[in-house]
C-alpha cells in the first residue's frame, strides 16, 4: 500500500494563502515558456483543496479496507509466499505508470490524469469478485491494474496541489494533504475487520470488501471532478528528454531512501494480517487505528519544521522510527498489544513521506515538478517492488530450514533500514546547509515582496529551464 502514503491530504487549521509563481504576471516570454500550469493561481487552502482531500480520504479509506488482501489470497489458496509475489508484480504496473505519468501530467493536466485513474481503480476493485485462483494470471494483471490506478491517482492529486505553493512550503502542503490518508488507515481497517467478523472468513465477505472499496472510490471520482473543473492547462510546446532531466536533476541517495520507504512500509501492510494469525490474533483495526492517531498528531505538530529544519534531520529520525518499528513487532502477544508498533509505524509515516517526496521532487524545476513527484513515489513502488517479494522469500526458506519466520523477516529489515540511514548521513553530511542558514533564508523568504525582483524576471526569461522560485533564491 502506497504509503502511501502513499498518502493524501487534510487538516484543520488556518494557514497562509500562497500564489505560485508571481513573476509570470510580469514576463510575457516566461508565460510563453513556463508549461503546464493552472494559468489562474487559486488559494491554496480553498474549496479546490478540500475537495481534494475528500476525494484523498474516501480512496484511502478504499485501499485501507484491502489490509485484508492476505485472506483473499489465503482464501484463493495463496501461502505468504504468493501473497508477497502477488503484491510485488502489481508494482510493475505503478512503476509503468511511472514511467510516463511524469510528462503526462505536465502535458495534459494532473487533473486528467488523476480523475481517469479513479476509474480504473473502481474497475480494478470490481474484477476482483471474478478471481478465481492465487496462481492464475487474472490476479496478477488484476493487481497491475489496480496499482498503475493507484499510482495514478496519488500522483496526479499530490502534483495538483503542490504546484499551487512554492518549493520551501512544499513539505507543509504534502504533508497536510497526506493528513487525509491516516482518516484512511484509521477507518478502512475497521470497516474490513467488521465485514470480515467471524471464526471463518467466506467468498462473499471477500467480495463485499472489494465492493464496499469501489463504491468509496466512485464517491471519490464526484469529489476529485469537483476539484479540478474549470481548471485550464497551459499545452507545453516541447517534448522534454526524459533520460536528459533524470541525469539532470535527479535527487540521488534520497531515492535509496524512498526505495527503502516503500519496501518498509510494505510490510505491515501486506503481512501483518498474517503474522496476526500466526500468534493468534484476529483483529488488526486496533493497530492501523493507533497507526494513524500516531501518525496525524506528529505531522500536525511538525507540519513547519521541515521548512524551519530542513529534510535531512526529519528522514533520518523517520527512518529511525522505521527500523524500531519492526523490532517492535517481535513484543506483540495480545491485540492491545499491537499499539506498540503501531505507534511507532505512525511516527515514522508521518515524517518520512513529506520530507522524501519534497526533498526528492524540489530537486526538480517547477516546470518538472510533476516528473520530480513521480520519481519518488516511483522509487516507493520499486522498494515495494523488491521488498514484498523479498519479505515472502524470508518467511517461506525461514519456515523451510525449520528457523523463526518473523523474528528473522522483523530483524532483517530493520537492519537493511538501519544500514540505509547510515549510508544517506553519509552522503549528505558535506552538501546539507546548518540549521541557522535555513532559518535565515526562511525569514529572508518572509520578507521578500511579492512583486518580483528585476533579477528573478530576467532570469525566468533568459533560461527557461529554472523556474522563478529558483531564480528568486539567488536574487
Amino acid at each position: 500500500m502506497p504509503s502511501l502514503d502513499v498518502a493524501a491530504p487534510h487538516d484543520g487549521w488556518v494557514f497562509q494563502l500562497y500564489l505560485s509563481l508571481p513573476s509570470l504576471q510580469y514576463s510575457h516570454r516566461a508565460t510563453r515558456l513556463m508549461p503546464a500550469l493552472e494559468l489562474k493561481p487559486q488559494r491554496v487552502y480553498g474549496q479546490v483543496f478540500w475537495l481534494s482531500y475528500l476525494a484523498n480520504a474516501l480512496t484511502m479509506i478504499a485501499l485501507s479496507i484491502l489490509v485484508r488482501y492476505a485472506d483473499f489470497v489465503t482464501h484463493l489458496g495463496g501461502a505468504e509466499g504468493q501473497l508477497g509475489l502477488i503484491v510485488g508484480v502489481g508494482m510493475v504496473g505503478s512503476l509503468i505508470m511511472r514511467f510516463g505519468q511524469g510528462i503526462g501530467i505536465d502535458r495534459l493536466g494532473a487533473g486528467t490524469v488523476w480523475l481517469w485513474s479513479l476509474v480504473f481503480l473502481v474497475l480494478s476493485l470490481l474484477a476482483h469478485c471474478l478471481i478465481q485462483s492465487a496462481t492464475s494470471p487474472s490476479i496478477f494483471l488484476v493487481r497491475i491494474l489496480m496499482q498503475t490506478s493507484v499510482a495514478g491517482v496519488f500522483g496526479a492529486s499530490i502534483t495538483y496541489i503542490s504546484r499551487r505553493v512554492p518549493p520551501e512550503r512544499m513539505a507543509e502542503i504534502i504533508g497536510t494533504l497526506g493528513t487525509s490518508g491516516f482518516i484512511g488507515i484509521l477507518v478502512g481497517p475497521q470497516i474490513a475487520d467488521w465485514i470480515c467478523s467471524g471464526e471463518t472468513i467466506d467468498r462473499g465477505q471477500l467480495n463485499q470488501l472489494f465492493l464496499t472499496s469501489g463504491c468509496l472510490v466512485s464517491i471519490s471520482l464526484v469529489a476529485a471532478w469537483g476539484a479540478t473543473r474549470g481548471q485550464s492547462i497551459k499545452p507545453v510546446r516541447r517534448s522534454p528528454n526524459l533520460c536528459a532531466l533524470m541525469r539532470r536533476y535527479h535527487p540521488g541517495v534520497v531515492m535509496l531512501v524512498a526505495a527503502a520507504v516503500g519496501a518498509g512500509v510494505s510490510v505491515p501492510n501486506t503481512f501483518l494480517r498474517t503474522y496476526a494469525a500466526e500468534i493468534e490474533i484476529q483483529q488488526i483495526g486496533l493497530f492501523f487505528g493507533t497507526y494513524a492517531i500516531t501518525a496525524f498528531a506528529v505531522r500536525m505538530l511538525t507540519r513547519r519544521q521541515f521548512e524551519r529544519r530542513g529534510n535531512r534531520i526529519w528522514m533520518m529520525w523517520g527512518l529511525a522510527a522505521l527500523a524500531c518499528s519492526m523490532l517492535l513487532y517481535l513484543t506483540v502477544r495480545t491485540t492491545w498489544h499491537l499499539m506498540i508498533p503501531g505507534s511507532m509505524a505512525g511516527v515514522a509515516h508521518a515524517l518520512l513521506f513529506p520530507a522524501v517526496v519534497a526533498g526528492g521532487s524540489t530537486a526538480f524545476p517547477e516546470r518538472y515538478r510533476g516528473l520530480g513527484t513521480t520519481l519518488m513515489l516511483g522509487m516507493f513502488d520499486i522498494g515495494a517492488l523488491f521488498g514484498a517479494p523479498a519479505v515472502g522469500g524470508i518467511l517461506h526458506f525461514a519456515r523451510r530450514f525449520g528457523l523463526p519466520a518473523y523474528p528473522m523477516m522483523f530483524s532483517a529489515v530493520a537492519l537493511a533500514m538501519t544500514l540505509i540511514a547510515i549510508i544517506y548521513w553519509i552522503r549528505t553530511s558535506a552538501t546539507t546547509p546548518s540549521s541557522a542558514r535555513l532559518r535565515s533564508a526562511a525569514r529572508r523568504r518572509n520578507r521578500t515582496p511579492s512583486v518580483p525582483s528585476q533579477t528573478s524576471t530576467a532570469c525566468a526569461e533568459s533560461e527557461p529551464a529554472h523556474p522563478t522560485d529558483y531564480c528568486e533564491s539567488i536574487d
